[in-house]
């Protein structure tokens, strides 16, 4: 388009010098030099718009002159307004194509109910049923599908409770298993969360960030579908009933680096920025393979928020100056990914009750140890400890204690911890650099607005 424009200049200007060539000076004195042979032809032909001069020289007279003067000056005038129009034009023509294409969803499109819609990939190619139609590109499920899915929900199905509701598990037609989180029954702010979750869920495109399969709508009940984890969620994985030998040292960074690599994204190639604000080990997921993804934005906000909003119901993920004065940056997630570190070095809770009146963070307790290299390999969970290199495990140790300083300014940015981790992660299991696999929109951003 700049280069168009250019174009349309240089021609513009060549019309204004041939349009000025039309008209050569007609003006002479008796000691210039003589009319041209076709000006004088002219002069010749209309008498009476020449005088002799006292050389005897025909010129055109005063009146003649400023007629050309004037139709020179208005050839010029139109010339620039109508450039001037063009210019104009063009400016607002880009200016339109920049604001509509930065405020598009990347892959997405809106609704006629105001959802903002994305393809979703192949998992619904695998699921065909007359019960499931597409809303844009969003797969619209029958409540009786997912009712007939989740065995009328019942609790053998139930993967989780978390503050937002139940997560089932479901087997759709054709085999294919989903998640299944069930929002309403009364709880405040659920119409909300589950806006703002489905909302973001339809533009958010990452490896590292779960994946919305569809939605169902049932009266005073919502469902949100996604992808199935087969190895549930990390909480599961490392809280559960039985402790698993398959979270090793490696799988266990492995997964602080997934999730690091989701939160970068949010964070640095999401404009404005995406802050989850409710990171902990419940909402990060895993599949077969234990590829980390990050879940539950119900309580997301795009950009930076000074005001007091609802908090999420994990506090021990919570960071400190948004706990005290609602103050929330990409630092706070910083934090809370500080405090999922620390359950994957320890296999402790983030919150630990010691009585029926008094619990303990895992910050509170680990912080004096974890700068004390001879207390360190202490508590570290049993399942890994001496399993490795005692040098990776001052340099995590290192990461988390820096991740959850109380001070947001004395945190690293979500980058530099993701470069920190790469190094100790097998390249077989993704240590490594990648090219982020984003939307493509301008300067490599994802826009969310």
């Amino acid at each position: 388009m700049i280069r168009f424009c250019f174009i349309w200049i240089f021609l513009w200007s060549l019309f204004l010098g041939l349009a000025v060539a039309r008209f050569p000076p007609e003006h002479s004195s008796a000691d210039g030099p003589a009319l041209a042979p076709q000006s004088r032809h002219r002069a010749r032909a209309s008498p009476e718009t020449v005088v002799s001069s006292s050389s005897g020289t025909a010129v055109p007279s005063e009146h003649h002159a400023r007629h050309f003067n004037a139709e020179i000056i208005a050839s010029l005038a139109l010339a620039s307004v109508a450039m001037a129009a063009f210019v104009l034009v063009f400016f607002g023509l880009w200016f339109y194509r920049r604001k509509n294409h930065q405020g598009s969803y990347s892959n997405g499109e809106r609704d006629r109910d105001g959802v903002k819609l994305s393809t979703f990939g192949p998992i619904m190619s695998k699921f065909n049923s007359s019960k499931a139609v597409k809303k844009g590109s969003v797969c619209v499920i029958d409540h009786a599908l997912l009712q007939a899915a989740t065995n009328n929900f019942s609790e053998s199905n139930v993967l989780s409770e978390g503050g937002s509701g139940y997560v089932y598990k479901a087997c759709l037609d054709g085999g294919v298993l989903v998640t299944v989180k069930k929002m309403g029954n009364g709880r405040e702010n659920f119409e909300r969360e589950f806006e703002n979750e489905m909302d973001l869920l339809c533009r958010l495109r990452h490896p590292n960030i779960v994946s919305l399969v569809g939605y169902s709508n049932d009266g005073q009940t919502r469902f949100l579908v996604y992808e199935f984890m087969q190895n549930g969620s990390l909480e599961c994985q490392l809280h559960g009933p039985s402790s698993t030998p398959a979270l090793t040292w490696h799988i266990r960074m492995k997964i602080a680096l997934d999730t690091a690599r989701g939160l970068e994204y949010l964070h640095e190639h999401c404009y404005p920025p995406v802050i989850h604000r409710d990171l902990r080990s419940s909402n990060v997921l895993l599949d077969s393979e234990f590829n980390a993804k990050i879940s539950d934005f119900g309580l997301a906000v795009i950009g930076q928020s000074k005001s007091a909003v609802r908090l999420p119901g994990s506090l021990g993920h919570v960071a400190p100056e948004y706990l005290l004065d609602g103050k929330l940056t990409e630092k706070s997630d910083v934090y809370a990914f500080g405090v999922v570190l620390l359950e994957l070095l320890m296999g402790r809770k983030a919150v630990e009750i010691i009585s029926p009146s008094q619990c303990q963070s895992i910050v509170t307790w680990a912080m004096p140890q974890l700068t004390d290299r001879s207390k360190l390999p202490n508590i570290i969970d049993p399942v890994i400890r001496s399993t490795m290199d005692l040098k990776h495990l001052y340099q995590v140790a290192a990461v988390a204690v820096l991740c959850v300083q109380p001070e947001p300014s004395y945190r690293p940015l979500i980058t530099d911890v993701l470069h920190s981790l790469i190094p100790l992660v097998p390249i077989e299991l993704g240590g490594s650099l990648r090219i982020q696999e984003t939307s493509p929109t301008s300067k490599n951003k994802s826009s969310v607005l």
